[in-house]
């Protein structure tokens, strides 16, 4: 008798311990936290709500989207404001930045020192616990945005955390934007809002 007791209460204590072990498995994990830093060409995303949800979708997502912002040197004024640099926007972070940064500036500077300004925005966005960053290329209307790119598409040497989404490319005759080539109509801000999705959890897994 004891000893069928026994195995009794073994079997209990192993249904128990699988049932425990299921449901850990079974529960939800946390979403990816993603933290998007741009210029006003990324802002129209804040303006197109169905843009925000495509982007948003499976994603814990902060939007910090500013008009006139550079990436390390001091961003310029309009409308009486200056925001903050790319740079100071991510350390303003610390480790709330998330798992994910999209980086998307480069239309209010020229190219000169965005190499350096790269590594410092990525230095800064790793040793805050991010696991990677998509830096997205600018639309090539002016010659400087090219060298801009230049300077975006060699950083993957230097850091594999970091993954290239290559906007120029990907809209390449789109009618998706405004007189100047460069801000987003509703159909582009959304159309932005799917092509960076792509490389989040590329990003993540890097």
């Amino acid at each position: 008798m004891l000893r069928v007791r026994a195995l009794c209460v073994a079997a209990c204590v192993a249904v128990a311990a699988a049932a425990t072990a299921s449901a850990a498995t079974a529960a939800p994990s946390r979403p990816l936290h993603v933290t998007f830093v741009g210029d006003s060409v990324s802002a129209s995303i804040l303006y197109t709500p169905v843009a925000q949800r495509q982007l948003k979708r499976g994603y814990a997502l902060t939007l910090d989207l500013a008009v006139c912002r550079r990436l390390v040197a001091a961003s310029c004024t309009y409308n009486g404001s200056t925001p903050t640099t790319a740079l100071q926007a991510v350390q303003g972070y610390g480790r709330g930045l998330g798992d994910v940064l999209i980086v998307n500036v480069g239309y209010n500077e020229s190219s000169e020192g965005f190499r350096q300004g790269i590594d410092r925005v990525m230095r800064a966005a790793l040793a805050q616990g991010v696991k990677g960053v998509v830096w997205v290329t600018l639309r090539e209307t002016r010659s400087v945005y090219h060298s801009t790119n230049v300077a975006i598409k060699t950083a993957r040497k230097r850091w594999p955390q970091l993954v290239v989404a290559d906007w120029n490319a990907y809209s390449s005759g789109h009618s998706w934007f405004g007189d100047d080539g460069l801000h987003l109509s509703t159909t582009g801000a959304s159309a932005l809002a799917t092509f960076l999705r792509r490389y989040i959890q590329q990003a993540a897994a890097t």
